[in-house]
C-alpha cells in the first residue's frame, strides 16, 4: 500500500508540473513541456483504528513505523474563541496560551526545558473564531511516553500563576498594538466584520481593553468548565499503535473528568450578507493598498463544496491561478495574488486578496473584478478546468505521504461527520466536476451584488478612485467611522 501510494505520488507530481492554463498569460514563459497523464487517481487510503474510552475521550490512531516518530492532536470543541463571552473576547486564546506556561508541578521554563532535552514540540492554541481548542505535540517514539505525561500535565493541571498572567498580558499588548500596523490585519478585520456581522466569526483579534479586563479567575473558570474529555478527540499518528496508545493515554488522561452531558453550544450561521459595500480603511502616507474581495459561501458540509473549490482553483489557485497570472504576469500590479474558500461548520466565505502599488488602485481593483465577472459570464475552457483538477488531485496525493496530513484527513471526517471513505473518493468527485458546474458556483456565490470590498491604503490617494466603483464608507485603524 505505501509503495503503490508513493509511486502514485511521482505520477501526480509528474502531471501537475505539466500544466498548462488555457489564459496563460503574455508575461509567463512555460519552460518545456512533460507527458500528462489523463488517468484518475484511484485509491483506497488506509484506514486508522478508533476506539471510545471511559471518560468519553474518542481516540484515533493511525499506525505508519516508517519512522521511529509521532505526532498527536487533541482536539477539544466548546473550548475555541467562537464561545468567548461577547464582552471579554479573547478569553479561549489566552487560556489556552497560558496552559503552556506553567503546571501545579512544572514552571514554564522546565516545560521548556524538557521539551528541548526530549527535541520534542508541545503547544495549546484556539483560535478567534474557532470552535475548538486544539493541543498539538511530536516527539520521537521512544519519548511518547514522557511526551504524554507532560502534556496531560498541561492539559488538567495548568497553574495559571499570577506571574505568569502578568508576563503574558505585557507580551500580548505589545502584539496585539503592533498588529494594527499591519495593512493584511486591518483588511481582515473589516472584512470580517462587513461577512459576518455581529456574529462570532467576525472576531479576528481580542483588544488591549479586554485583555487588561481578563483575570486569573475568569481563566481557571474557563479551563474547568470548557476543557472535557466528553466532546474531544485525541488523535495520533507514527509509529505506535492503538494497543500502546490506548495504554497510554488511559493511563495519563484516566481522570480527565467528563463534564455530565457532553453537549456543547449551538453553532449557527451569521446572518446573510445584503448588498455590496465598499470600505476603506484609512493607512495615510502607505505605498500599497491592500484589497480583500468576497463575500459569504458555504459550511463545510454543504454539497457545492468541491465544484466551489474547483472553481477558486480557477480563479485564485497560487501562481496559476486567473487572478495571480493577470494581477502580476500581465500587469505587474503585485508580487502575488490569490482566493480561498473559507468552509466551517457555519457558513463561511470565499475571499479574494492582494496588495498593489497605491497608484494603480484603480485599474487593479477594476481588473480584479473583471476576472471574477468572467467567472461567472464565460464557461472555463476545457483545457484550464482540466489543468485546475489535475493540479488539486496531485496536491492531494503529494499529501498522503506524510502521516501527519493523512491524520488530518480523517480529523476533519470526525470533525464533520463525513463519511468513512471521502478520502478515498475525492479525485473521483474533482475529477466529475464540470465547466458547467463551476460556472454555476461562480453565479451563485460571487454575484456582483453580494461582492464586499475592502481597501486599506492611502485616503487622500484612493478615496476618490475607490468611488467609481460606488459609495465608500471610511474608516480608520482602529475601526472607527469617519465619513458619517
Amino acid at each position: 500500500m505505501k509503495k503503490s501510494i508513493a509511486l502514485l505520488i511521482l505520477f501526480m507530481t509528474v502531471a501537475v508540473s505539466a500544466q498548462e492554463t488555457a489564459t496563460v498569460s503574455p508575461g509567463l514563459v512555460r519552460k518545456g513541456k512533460v507527458p500528462v497523464s489523463t488517468e484518475i487517481l484511484k485509491i483506497k487510503l488506509p484506514r486508522p483504528a478508533d476506539a471510545d474510552l471511559p471518560n468519553g475521550l474518542h481516540l484515533i490512531v493511525l499506525e505508519d513505523h516508517r519512522l521511529p516518530q509521532i505526532s498527536f492532536q487533541v482536539i477539544i470543541p466548546g473550548a475555541g474563541g467562537f464561545f468567548d463571552p461577547p464582552e471579554q473576547p479573547g478569553l479561549a486564546s489566552f487560556t489556552a496560551s497560558l496552559m503552556r506556561e506553567g503546571t501545579a508541578t512544572r514552571s514554564s521554563s522546565q516545560i521548556s526545558s524538557q521539551l528541548d532535552l526530549m527535541a520534542a514540540t508541545l503547544a495549546v492554541t484556539a483560535a478567534a473564531t474557532s470552535p475548538e481548542a486544539t493541543m498539538n505535540g511530536s516527539a520521537l517514539s521512544d519519548q511518547v511516553s514522557t511526551l504524554f505525561d507532560l502534556a496531560a500535565d498541561v492539559l488538567l493541571h495548568p497553574a495559571f500563576a499570577e506571574d505568569e498572567v502578568a508576563r503574558f498580558k505585557q507580551r500580548t499588548r505589545t502584539t496585539l498594538a503592533q498588529q494594527r500596523g499591519n495593512p493584511n490585519f486591518l483588511a481582515t478585520e473589516m472584512f470580517s466584520r462587513a461577512i459576518y456581522g455581529s456574529h462570532p466569526a467576525a472576531r479576528v483579534a481580542p483588544t488591549v481593553a479586554s485583555l487588561d479586563r481578563t483575570t486569573r479567575e475568569q481563566f481557571v473558570e474557563f479551563h474547568r468548565t470548557h476543557y472535557v474529555p466528553d466532546r474531544a478527540v485525541f488523535a495520533i499518528a507514527g509509529d505506535i499503535s492503538m494497543r500502546q496508545a490506548r495504554t497510554l493515554v488511559e493511563s495519563k488522561l484516566g481522570t480527565w473528568k467528563k463534564s455530565g452531558d457532553g453537549s456543547t453550544a449551538s453553532i449557527v450561521d451569521p446572518a446573510p450578507v445584503t448588498g455590496s459595500k465598499i470600505f476603506l480603511v484609512g493607512r495615510p502616507n502607505s505605498v500599497q493598498t491592500s484589497f480583500i474581495v468576497g463575500t459569504q459561501a458555504i459550511e463545510r458540509t454543504n454539497a457545492d463544496y468541491d465544484a466551489l473549490q474547483v472553481m477558486n482553483k480557477v480563479i485564485g489557485g497560487n501562481v496559476t491561478g486567473r487572478l495571480f497570472l493577470h494581477l502580476r504576469e500581465d500587469k505587474g500590479y503585485t508580487y502575488g495574488a490569490s482566493s480561498t474558500v473559507d468552509a466551517r461548520q457555519h457558513r463561511g466565505d470565499w475571499a479574494a486578496s492582494t496588495n498593489v502599488r497605491t497608484e494603480v488602485t484603480e485599474p487593479a481593483l477594476r481588473d480584479l473584478l473583471d476576472e471574477i465577472r468572467q467567472m461567472r459570464d464565460v464557461l472555463v475552457p476545457d483545457a484550464e478546468l482540466a489543468d485546475a483538477k489535475r493540479s488539486m488531485i496531485a496536491s492531494f496525493a503529494l499529501s498522503l505521504e506524510s502521516p501527519q496530513q493523512m491524520l488530518g484527513l480523517y480529523v476533519t471526517a470526525w470533525r464533520y461527520q463525513l463519511p468513512a471513505d471521502y478520502w478515498d473518493r475525492y479525485a473521483d468527485r474533482v475529477s466529475a466536476i464540470t465547466k458547467d458546474q463551476v460556472q454555476a458556483m461562480s453565479r451563485k456565490y460571487l454575484a456582483a451584488d453580494r461582492l464586499q470590498i475592502v481597501a486599506v491604503g492611502d485616503p487622500v490617494r484612493i478615496a476618490e478612485p475607490l468611488k467609481n466603483f460606488g459609495a465608500v464608507e471610511v474608516y480608520d485603524a482602529n475601526g472607527r467611522r469617519l465619513d458619517n
